[in-house]
């Protein structure tokens, strides 16, 4: 009557459940091989038991589980054996969401066993059991679980034991498949591996979703209106190079910072119109990777000092140049050296006023040769002298 009864309830249990089921939602067929360990008072022996389960998982960490097991126990102090079933429903509670590898869990039941008497009839009783186990995820569908229950029987308060391996094969129910990845912004790159979410429409963007800025000054190609920037130069919105004091010559090549607003200013951003009026190409020769200069050039830098003695209203200024030959910036850094070496040698050992005087490296930017030909790049290797004077 009692089982009957169990049977009824897990049926009506199916029966509310089924139509609810979603995505996450499983059932289980949970075969198993187990040891049976009964009460010292009880007079049976332990022995092998095996059954199956049938669970139902309608919620991530929720399940039912309707079990049943059988056994033959040796009776300890009498000859013969003991015939047993047990059919239980049972609560579980995991730990962790069903596509995890582990999933432990706890669990707590009641049932109904029915034990050979003696006398040849069937002896039943009700069993309480609580206990848990843990599940191992092997695929989606294939899992291995191992189970251990302490049962109490309410007719003959006694204490039973059962711990079982075994297999389960696991069915989902309104399963969907995955949703196809968005690309919100329409530029070809998916929203999962977008950095740059929202980029206009119809923008070329590079693999990561962004829009390329060739010069990389942080200002992006369809945005930049002074493409080319120098590497490291600090940029406004537009992508041009900042020009603090509005004189139209940018930071970077500004020798004059700060100068009087609306001032007419040369291409050094300094005050005054400069003019060229002669320039001195100095057969100047530096060793490999050098800047020194000693007092062998003297007679070629006196015509330097001679000029901008009789000129007393111009200035100089010394410009160095390289070839092509090595990294541009290394070249511009040699080249100031250089013409810095030229510079002090002028207003030093020639006495001419620091004043008149200034150094410019060019490093590669200004060629009057081809650097396709060894000849070509002994020529663009030169200190230049360019007299200027100012109306």
């Amino acid at each position: 009557m009692t089982r009957n009864r169990l049977l009824a309830a897990a049926a009506l249990l199916s029966a509310i459940t089924t139509p609810a089921l979603a995505d996450e939602q499983k059932v289980y067929v949970n075969p198993f091989i187990g040891f049976q360990y009964f009460d010292d008072d009880r007079n049976l022996s332990e022995t092998d038991t095996y059954g199956v389960g049938l669970e139902y998982r309608f919620l991530p960490r929720w399940s039912v589980e309707g079990v049943w097991n059988r056994g033959d126990a040796d009776r300890k102090h009498a000859p013969g054996s003991s015939d047993f079933q047990d059919y239980r429903l049972d609560g579980l509670y995991y730990f962790a969401d069903p596509d995890e590898k582990l999933n432990p869990y706890v669990a707590t039941g009641a049932g109904h066993t029915d034990f050979d008497s003696l006398g040849g009839g069937i002896d039943g009783e009700t069993r309480l059991n609580v206990g848990g186990g843990l599940r191992y995820n092997l695929t989606d569908v294939v899992s291995l679980r191992g189970d251990l229950r302490e049962y109490y029987s309410l007719d003959e308060d006694a204490f039973d034991t059962l711990a079982s391996v075994g297999m389960s094969f696991g069915f989902g129910f309104g399963s969907k498949e995955a949703p196809a990845p968005q690309d919100s912004d329409n530029d070809g790159v998916t929203d999962d591996a977008d950095q740059c979410p929202g980029t206009p429409p119809g923008a070329t963007v590079d693999a990561n979703g962004c829009e390329p800025d060739a010069d990389n000054d942080g200002v992006v190609d369809s945005q930049d209106q002074c493409p080319n920037t120098p590497a490291g130069a600090d940029v406004d919105t537009r992508g041009c190079e900042l020009d603090s004091d509005n004189d139209g010559v940018v930071d970077s090549m500004d020798q004059c910072p700060n100068t009087t607003a609306g001032a007419t200013v040369d291409e050094k951003g300094c005050e005054g119109v400069m003019e060229d009026v002669q320039t001195f190409t100095l057969n100047i020769q530096f060793p490999t990777n050098s800047s020194v200069i000693g007092d062998r050039y003297d007679d070629d830098l006196r015509r330097v000092a001679d000029f901008l003695e009789a000129h007393p209203n111009t200035v100089v200024e010394v410009g160095g140049h390289t070839d092509n030959t090595g990294k541009a910036s290394y070249n511009e850094f040699l080249s100031q050296r250089r013409a810095e070496s030229v510079a002090n040698r002028l207003t030093g050992t020639l006495g001419v006023d620091p004043d008149r005087v200034s150094a410019r490296g060019y490093g590669e930017s200004d060629p009057v040769a081809s650097n396709d030909t060894a000849a070509g790049r002994a020529e663009n290797r030169r200190v230049e002298a360019k007299i200027q004077i100012e109306r």
